[in-house]
């Protein structure tokens, strides 16, 4: 198991950032510094779209960075399910760090950490 997905799941059910809004990015950018690697920087979960290496489809421990309306999501995958819909642990899904599947058509990038 990637050692980012075991990190982000010490979380679920709670928020670790402080923040009431917008901190998905946070959350991930906290996860990849405590599983030591280096994160964005940013607060826009667009920021991971262009960070690490891009692979084709949902891998365990890689970033999804997912579309949606009036801004974006991010998390990391932690499985797929027998569908092809990749399930990620992120921030701010419904105010708490949560799993949860999500459309595939959605996710417009997965990468991979970089160190």
């Amino acid at each position: 198991m990637s050692n980012i997905v075991t990190e982000a799941r010490r979380y679920i059910g709670g928020n670790p950032t402080g923040r009431s809004r917008l901190w998905c990015a946070r959350f991930m950018n906290m996860v990849l510094k405590r599983s030591g690697h280096r994160g964005t920087g940013s607060d826009m979960a667009s920021s991971f779209a262009h960070y690490g290496r891009r692979v084709s489809g949902p891998q365990v421990g890689a970033i999804a960075v997912i579309g949606r309306r009036g801004g974006g999501h991010v998390g990391v995958v932690s499985g797929v399910d027998r569908r092809g819909n990749p399930i990620i642990v992120s921030g701010n899904h419904g105010h708490r760090v949560a799993e949860a599947v999500y459309p595939r058509g959605r996710v417009y990038a997965y990468v991979m950490p970089s160190n």
